[in-house]
């Protein structure tokens, strides 16, 4: 029972308690006055009938007259004249009237007996007879039954009164314990709240100060590790001077774009060369070129910008030679990107810069899932050494084989999709994510899709998912999933974990349409978990409100493919989330690669000062697999543990 329930019922046992004692004493006080006034009411009645019959009390008739009058005046059980001298009664009368609208049970437990009284009636000097008088207590008795109706009204209007009051005196005075209740259920989650309001109670206060500086010590000890966590990274995978990612960081999702058939791993590559830097350099001086190549940056920045389905990603890889990693960008938008870069440049030089489109070539290479990173960088470098040594424009592009697999066309993919969509050719296949210390134990199951064509032949999501984002069909396929996933759910009870799209969390009909399908089948709750990918997370109150939301319904939240975005992880703090996902171009290789051990280690310090487990994708040898177990990372997710497929 709770606190609250156990002092609001002491509060009521006390008042009736005390309710009681008090209208005990108070009736049994009334009692005794009550048979005060009986006994001198019965002695009133025998003195006054003595003294009225002395004149008369030789005439019989004179007396009985006198008795009966006295007699049904008032409330009386008998009055009896005696002879003094022979003990003979002379006249009685009695009765027992009835005691109106007075229960039995009460009149017993009352027990208030008649009282009575006599007096002399005398003849000269001579006793001559003897009157007594007992009274009813019947008037006593209804005088105190209206007295208890009355107290027990008031008893009752009392107690129902100081109940609410003392149940809303509770309720506020206890509110701090319910919320310090909230506090250990968010700790529990990952959570850090404080009571901005301390109690007044000086018990309650201390309480409550103590659960804060618990909290705020918890929430300090992980910020401390997230910033140490992100240093390291900012100083592993971070270009000092313009703030774009490194050569390092480039070279893992390289390596990651053309070796994981689930993500968008066809595109284009983009090399862009500032030549003759060290001229540049003495012409300029060091502060001017260093201004040169951060503005030069920026404009990357900016031009890739305007294609953010490519989810691409802008490096400065050394000296004066950046590259940018645009997975799903076809053909017809890699030119376009090209000449607005082309032309971005040139601005440069009308503000004043320097001529910097004279002197800094692009070049664009396809890639594809399949192909060497190596091979990708000759074939791009190919295209800038074509670039440099042309002398009409400051670009050019190369082609291989796969460009036509790159370049599909519009309108058959447009086709493709959409017929699929509606005739729901998505197949379920899966991937087991095991515990890092015993990997034969599967957390869950991981589900991923696949697109069956009119040959019968599927296609991997990385080829079909940037088309999708193209044609603004995302959602749709986040709801097929869904309810495929439901619906294969109810033939097992093992976990399973599905992406949500960007552009799902975006469209509130979308999302809505979600959390109907999630509430429909809400028994399902805690074996889904539902994943976001870290280049896809919404704002902050947005993702909040889904967390929220999804934790209502019995479902809950993680992130995959997570590393990139490390200074938001102070943020994660507050969802709640049931995993984290490390992005598997940390993982590669780790066992041969020290500056990435250590930024998993920082990460794993970080999630575990808030029991946020972690989980390594694509672990793909057992090297990988030995170093992940030694740094405890909770699970593991790769092709050493099982390749995707369908349901067995």
């Amino acid at each position: 029972m709770s606190l609250f329930k156990q002092l609001l019922i002491a509060i009521c046992l006390f008042l009736v308690v005390a309710f009681s004692g008090s209208f005990m004493v108070s009736l049994e006080s009334s009692r005794t006055q009550y048979v005060n006034q009986l006994r001198s009411h019965a002695q009133d009645a025998a003195t006054a009938l003595a003294l009225s019959l002395t004149p008369n009390i030789d005439d019989p008739a004179m007396v009985e007259l006198m008795v009966s009058s006295i007699f049904d005046s008032g409330y009386y059980s008998s009055i009896r004249v005696v002879n003094q001298v022979t003990e003979e009664v002379m006249v009685e009368r009695s009765g027992t009237p009835e005691v109106g609208n007075v229960p039995d049970w009460f009149v017993k437990l009352i027990a208030l007996e008649p009282a009575g009284g006599d007096a002399l009636v005398s003849r000269g000097w001579q006793q001559a007879a003897r009157v007594e008088v007992v009274s009813h207590p019947m008037f006593a008795v209804a005088k105190l039954w209206q007295s208890a109706l009355g107290s027990l009204t008031w008893l009752l209007l009392c107690g129902a009164v100081s109940a609410v009051l003392g149940a809303l005196l509770l309720r506020r005075q206890l509110k701090p314990l319910d919320y310090m209740v909230k506090q250990s259920h968010a700790i529990a989650r990952r959570e850090f709240l404080s009571l901005p309001e301390l109690p007044r109670t000086p018990e309650l206060r201390r309480v409550v100060q103590a659960m804060n500086q618990m909290v705020e010590k918890l929430k300090a000890l992980f910020q401390e590790q997230a910033e140490r966590s992100e240093k390291l990274r900012a100083e592993s995978y971070q270009d000092n001077l313009t703030g774009l990612a490194n050569r390092r960081y480039f070279e893992m999702q390289l390596n990651a774009r053309v070796s994981n058939p689930e993500q968008a791993s066809s595109g284009y590559l983009l090399l862009l060369r500032v030549k003759d830097l060290a001229g540049l350099n003495q012409r300029l001086g060091g502060q001017r070129t260093d201004q040169l190549l951060q503005a030069v940056g920026e404009q990357l920045q900016r031009e890739c910008a305007r294609f953010p389905e490519t989810h691409n990603l802008v490096t400065r890889i050394r000296g004066g030679e950046f590259a940018v990693l645009a997975p799903g960008l076809v053909r017809e938008e890699a030119l376009q990107l090209a000449q607005n870069l082309e032309s971005a440049l040139a601005s440069l030089h009308a503000t004043g810069a320097t001529d910097v489109a004279s002197v800094a070539s692009i070049g664009l290479a396809p890639f594809v899932h399949g192909d060497a990173p190596q091979a990708v960088l000759g074939l791009a470098d190919q295209a800038l050494a074509q670039a440099e040594a042309q002398g009409d424009s400051s670009w050019a592009c190369v082609e291989h084989g796969a460009a036509a697999s790159i370049g599909d066309d519009h309108h058959a993919w447009h086709t493709l999709l959409d017929s699929a969509l509606s005739q729901q050719r998505f197949e379920l296949y899966f991937q087991p994510v095991v515990a890092t210390r015993d990997t034969t134990l599967v957390l869950h199951y991981k589900v991923l899709s696949r697109l069956t064509d009119e040959q019968g032949q599927t296609i991997a999501a990385g080829r079909f998912l940037p088309w999708l984002e193209r044609f603004g069909w995302t959602a749709r396929l986040d709801l097929l999933m869904l309810e495929l996933v439901l619906k294969q759910m109810t033939g097992h009870q093992d976990s399973l974990a599905l992406n949500l799209s960007a552009a799902t969390l975006a469209d509130p009909q979308a999302l809505n349409k979600v959390f109907e399908i999630l509430r429909q089948h809400a028994s399902l709750g805690p074996r889904l978990t539902l994943e976001i990918g870290e280049e896809q997370l919404p704002e902050q109150a947005l993702l909040e409100q889904l967390t929220r939301r999804l934790r209502e319904l019995g479902f809950s939240l993680s992130l995959q493919r997570f590393g990139g975005r490390f200074s938001m992880i102070g943020n994660l703090a507050r969802l709640g989330l049931a995993y984290l996902k490390i992005d598997g171009s940390y993982i590669r290789d780790i066992d041969q690669e020290s500056d990435k051990r250590l930024f998993i280690e920082a990460i794993q310090r970080a999630a575990h000062s808030i029991d946020l487990p972690l989980i390594a994708e694509r672990v793909e040898t057992e090297g990988e697999l030995q170093v992940i177990r030694e740094m405890g990372v909770y699970g593991v997710q790769g092709r050493l543990f099982g390749e995707p497929a369908p349901w067995r």
